[in-house]
């Protein structure tokens, strides 16, 4: 394996791992926003990466899936229906801070292993400079 295909990979890996925080880190943010009335709710999600042949590379694509929404009974709020009801997301908590950690962890890891074989080229033409 050539070694520009393992940076590349550790690139493509990063790249993911990013994709991955910022939909994530979006969900999160929009589970207190509350959905105007008729109107569905959406969560980002991020799909395998796969191989774009097109680039030589690899590619996620980032999607909107439709979700539930919860109801807040709060008639004082300004997007109440005409029960009193506040639709918001149904967003799991708990799924996204977990896809968060994870994320975070993996982008991590690429980074170590990049900066490893990066420091190993390095010393490597140090050795051959001598």
């Amino acid at each position: 394996m050539a070694i520009e295909s393992i940076l590349d990979a550790a690139r493509a890996g990063m790249q993911y791992e990013r994709l991955r925080l910022d939909a994530s880190s979006r969900n999160i943010a929009a589970a207190n926003v509350p959905v105007a009335a008729g109107h569905g709710a959406t969560r980002l999600s991020v799909g395998a990466p796969g191989l774009n042949g097109a680039a030589g590379g690899f590619a996620a694509a980032v999607s909107e899936q439709p979700t539930g929404l919860r109801e807040v009974n709060d008639p004082a709020h300004p997007m109440a229906d005409k029960d009193g009801m506040v639709h918001y997301p149904a967003t799991d908590m708990v799924g996204e801070m977990t896809t968060l950690m994870t994320a975070s962890r993996g982008y991590e890891a690429n980074v170590r292993s990049f900066n490893l074989l990066r420091g190993m080229m390095l010393r490597a033409l140090e050795i051959g400079a001598k």
